[in-house]
C-alpha cells in the first residue's frame, strides 16, 4: 500500500524546491508524476515557484469543491501515475486531504503533500490539520530564523511591520505583505513589540 506523506516547515525551508526536486527525480527515471495545488494559492497563478527560480506548471489547480480523487483517477487510468505532489496543501479543505489519503490508499499512489503547519498566528491551517491527522508519514522541513535558531513560525508584515491580526490568508494589493520564518523567541519578541504599539 503506498502512503500519504505530509512535509511541512515554516517559511523559506525549501518545500516547493523539494517537491520540485521529486518530481524530477521521478521523471528521471520515466516515471509520471501529477502537480496539485489550490487555486486559492494565486502566488505564481497555475505554477509552482520555487526561491531558487524554478517554475513549473501544475497539471490540476484544484477550485473549491473539486474531487481530488476523481481527477487523479481519471489520469491514472489514462497513463498510469508513479506519485502525487501536492503544494501548499493548507490551503486544502478537510475534504480534499480526505482524497488525497484516499488516492494513496485505494489507487495506491504515493502523494507527497508540501505545506505549512501554522499561520502567522500560530493556528492551524484546514488541509494542515487533517494531514496531521491521516498521514502515514509526517516529516519537518527544518529553516532558520535570522538570529540563527531553528524557525518554526511565519511571521506576517504588512509594508515592513509584523502583525499578529488578521485574516488568515491575505489577499491585499495595496499593502506589501511578506512573510519571515521565525524562532519561538523571535516570535515572541516581535509580538510584544507589536502589542506595546498598539495598547
Amino acid at each position: 500500500m503506498s502512503k500519504l506523506y505530509f512535509r511541512y516547515g515554516a517559511m523559506n525551508c525549501g518545500k516547493s524546491t523539494n517537491l520540485l526536486q521529486v518530481a524530477h527525480n521521478y521523471e528521471e527515471r520515466g516515471m509520471r508524476v501529477l502537480l496539485i495545488k489550490s487555486k486559492i494559492d494565486t502566488k505564481g497563478d497555475s505554477a509552482i515557484i520555487s526561491r531558487l527560480g524554478v517554475k513549473r506548471v501544475v497539471d490540476f489547480l484544484a477550485p473549491k469543491g473539486s474531487n481530488i480523487f476523481e481527477y487523479v483517477s481519471s489520469q491514472n487510468s489514462n497513463n498510469k501515475v508513479d506519485c502525487v505532489l501536492v503544494d501548499e496543501a493548507q490551503f486544502f479543505s478537510r475534504d480534499h486531504i480526505e482524497q488525497l489519503f484516499d488516492v494513496a490508499v485505494k489507487l495506491n499512489i504515493p502523494t507527497i503533500c508540501y505545506g505549512l503547519r501554522t499561520d502567522f498566528m500560530r493556528n492551524g491551517f484546514t488541509g494542515s490539520t487533517r494531514l496531521l491527522e491521516l498521514a502515514h508519514s509526517i516529516e519537518e522541513l527544518k529553516t532558520i530564523c535570522t538570529c540563527g535558531k531553528k524557525a518554526i513560525f511565519n511571521g506576517r508584515k504588512v509594508n515592513g511591520k509584523f502583525v499578529f491580526e488578521g485574516e488568515q490568508v491575505a489577499i491585499d494589493d495595496n499593502d506589501l505583505i511578506e512573510y519571515q520564518s521565525l524562532c519561538a523567541d523571535c516570535y515572541y519578541k516581535n509580538m510584544l513589540e507589536y502589542n506595546n504599539c498598539n495598547k
